[in-house]
């Protein structure tokens, strides 16, 4: 019996969709071709195919995203829309080669009628009002930090759905790629081939008037520091980078060239965020099955740490926070142990760092 690959990933989406799946893996795995799905941060196994069924399922999903199906040497990334029931579901897919013959595909599924308001997404209250206050101010420098699947994007789309829809902001992204569109912002995909990268596009983007910019990723030095001086210049700017806790996002802006005297000027606030399952057996009604832990540094703080003082009163950690998760029953012992083992250690850095660097 012929296997029809079209009418497999069609239920394969609907499936996941119906499990409120992130992420679909396909993995070569000898004769096989093994079908994971990632639900609420963990990897469970879907089912298996045969390496030659799997292969045409790849093919037809790269074909679906206009990606060169005959080219299997090289990664390759791209992303295509797939309707749902009522959902407009937004699909990112990237490959990468296994072996001389096989190559790996994820799926990361962006539902685009997902838009959550931010007081939904925080375990503690307070978290979301600083977040809120922080997106009032006119103009300044907003940073995101946190590892693949924390949480970050969801968060950025909630801040922009609120800075637009309450605040009548004019807001532009830059993003690589457009993962939920929006009707209401002016989205720009960036392109390389095209010469569109993070950098050329926010130059663009400063000559259109906008009061609100989000940079889906500061990724090398022209781009950190063109992000400062657009938000020297008055604009509000949103961005994400990798660091491990919000001081290192500090430090890592420092190591892509933006002076202190520049930092000073411009950062409002720096968040470290993590995704982590809620008990569901003390039951809350403003969170999901999973809630956001965010690390905030802002105001006082924020100054005292560019100024090389120690804070009076500096921010909880992440660990703190996932502590204070547990006392207060909404993350169990269990979520807690399984944060701990795949988080490096957030000690943060000393001002020892800061001295010993040029600024």
């Amino acid at each position: 019996m012929s296997f029809g690959a079209e009418h497999f990933a069609n239920k394969l989406l609907a499936e996941a969709y119906r499990q409120s799946c992130s992420d679909i893996h396909l993995l070569p795995r000898g004769e096989e071709m093994i079908i994971q799905f990632r639900i609420q941060g963990e990897l469970v196994l879907h089912r298996s195919l045969p390496n030659s069924s799997g292969e045409r399922l790849i093919s037809h999903f790269k074909f679906k995203a206009s990606l060169d199906i005959g080219e299997k040497r090289k990664p390759q990334s791209g992303s295509f829309e797939h309707f749902i029931e009522d959902c407009v579901l937004s699909l990112r897919i990237s490959t990468l080669p296994a072996s001389s013959f096989t190559e790996s595909l994820v799926l990361r599924l962006l539902p685009q009628s997902l838009s959550i308001p931010i007081e939904k997404l925080s375990m503690f209250s307070n978290s979301a009002k600083r977040l809120l206050s922080l997106v009032h101010h006119s103009h300044g420098l907003l940073l995101f930090t946190g590892p693949t699947g924390s949480g970050k994007t969801t968060t950025l789309y909630s801040l922009v759905h609120y800075c637009s829809t309450t605040l009548n902001r004019n807001i532009i992204t830059l993003e690589d790629p457009i993962e939920r569109k929006q009707d209401h912002i002016l989205q720009v995909q960036i392109n390389e081939r095209a010469g569109i990268t993070y950098a050329s596009g926010l130059r663009a983007v400063l000559r259109h008037d906008p009061d609100m910019i989000i940079v889906g990723e500061i990724r090398d030095a022209e781009t950190a520091k063109i992000a400062a001086r657009a938000a020297l210049s008055g604009h509000l700017v949103l961005s994400t980078l990798h660091a491990r806790n919000a001081k290192g996002a500090i430090y890592r802006m420092h190591e892509l060239g933006v002076s202190l005297q520049e930092l000073n000027q411009t950062l409002i606030g720096v968040t470290a965020q993590r995704l982590v399952k809620i008990n569901q057996v003390i039951p809350n009604e403003n969170l999901g099955a999973r809630a956001s832990v965010f690390e905030m540094i802002s105001g006082k703080e924020l100054q005292d740490i560019l100024k090389e003082k120690s804070p009076g009163h500096p921010t909880p950690s992440l660990k703190q926070l996932m502590r204070k998760g547990v006392a207060l029953g909404y993350v169990s012992e269990k979520e807690y142990d399984r944060w701990m083992a795949n988080e490096v250690d957030d000690t943060p850095l000393g001002a020892s760092y800061l001295s010993k660097t040029t600024w």
